[in-house]
């Protein structure tokens, strides 16, 4: 078996005394103090999680932008420098490869973050479908990656207003890093990416400035209650944008790789919906639990804010409407829960 990987903040989980656990090939921190109260603390003040498992592509050259205008389904001529765009990338029937977020350096110059699971075969994927004029670069293991996230990460960074989905180069608490108005937890926040060497000094800063360590079990409820899909459950190859909900990120009206099978089935609407649920009766739904009769729960939890069982999972089209009643099939126990609107949690005010 290889050896787990450890990013640039291991010594720090330690002496924090996470529960670490493997993860993607790498050794991360599940936990810290719990994932209740870490999660309550994202949803009510602010959050930090080292994500410095996810990986990091520079994609440049002269043939850039049209070389990725044609491999990603959401639309690059709508991005700016300086802006950032969720999409997705693509196989021949349509299925999702990958869901990524492109950011936009200059006018032939991208930085991609994709998922850490993934990142060989999008690193592979990627080689062997751009043109010779455009360079690929795996810069991944030079950095760390800190999300700080929650109602106050902005002020306890001391950070200005800025767009959702923009980003800048600058110092953030003394250290230089590329700060994304990006996130996987609903709330608002960033993510910094910062040398490898410099990860210590920032995670120290940010930890001083009142932020909650919190590990990757929080990072899932809080994606969840949010309905943000995970790639290898919600999202995969065995399943196309637009019977997960992400017709939004596919710009049909564009040719990039497997648009034809994707437009047909937009046309003639999909067999199937990926659709998020409250259970109504006791339990908490895991994924790969059945829906009755014909559905399968592909992320499920049980929610620190409402205080019960949520999930996704993909029923017969006819069975997505918001407010129908399904069935989950609870180790053998029949349970019931209720087609609910995305996101599963809402703000008040929001």
């Amino acid at each position: 078996m290889d050896a787990l990987r450890r990013t640039p903040l291991y010594d720090r989980h330690l002496a924090l005394e996470a529960r670490m656990v493997p993860f993607a090939g790498w050794e991360m921190p599940v936990q810290y103090e719990g994932v209740i109260p870490e999660h309550k603390a994202v949803r009510l003040d602010c959050g930090v999680f080292d994500v410095s498992h996810m990986g990091q592509l520079e994609v440049e050259g002269a043939g850039a932008h049209v070389a990725l205008e044609h491999l990603l389904s959401n639309d690059l001529d709508k991005v700016a420098a300086g802006d950032a765009q969720y999409t997705l990338l693509t196989d021949d029937e349509g299925g999702i490869v990958e869901d990524l977020i492109a950011y936009r350096r200059g006018p032939s110059s991208y930085l991609l973050i994709v998922n850490a699971a993934n990142r060989e075969n999008d690193v592979n994927w990627l080689r062997e479908r751009l043109p010779s004029d455009v360079t690929l670069r795996d810069v991944s293991d030079a950095h760390a990656l800190i999300a700080v996230q929650g109602p106050r990460a902005i002020e306890r960074l001391g950070l200005p207003i800025a767009r959702s989905f923009t980003f800048t180069d600058g110092d953030v608490l003394g250290v230089r890093c590329t700060c994304a108005r990006t996130g996987y937890t609903g709330e608002k926040g960033v993510e910094l990416l910062c040398r490898a060497e410099d990860a210590a000094k920032l995670w120290d800063a940010i930890v001083a400035a009142g932020a909650k360590p919190c590990g990757l079990g929080a990072r899932d409820t809080l994606r969840l209650e949010a309905c943000l899909p995970l790639h290898g459950q919600d999202i995969s190859r065995r399943y196309d944008p637009i019977s997960a909900g992400l017709s939004w990120v596919c710009a049909l009206e564009k040719e990039f790789t497997g648009v034809e099978p994707l437009r047909r089935i937009a046309t003639e609407g999909p067999r199937s919906k990926l659709v998020a649920f409250v259970m109504t009766d006791p339990g908490v739904p895991r994924a790969g639990m059945a829906i009755v009769p014909d559905g399968t729960v592909t992320s499920g939890t049980h929610s620190p804010m409402l205080e019960r069982g949520i999930g996704m999972g993909y029923v017969p089209a006819a069975l997505s409407e918001r407010g129908n009643e399904l069935t989950i099939d609870l180790r053998g126990r029949e349970r019931r829960a209720q087609v609910v609107e995305k996101p599963i949690y809402k703000k008040e005010g929001r």
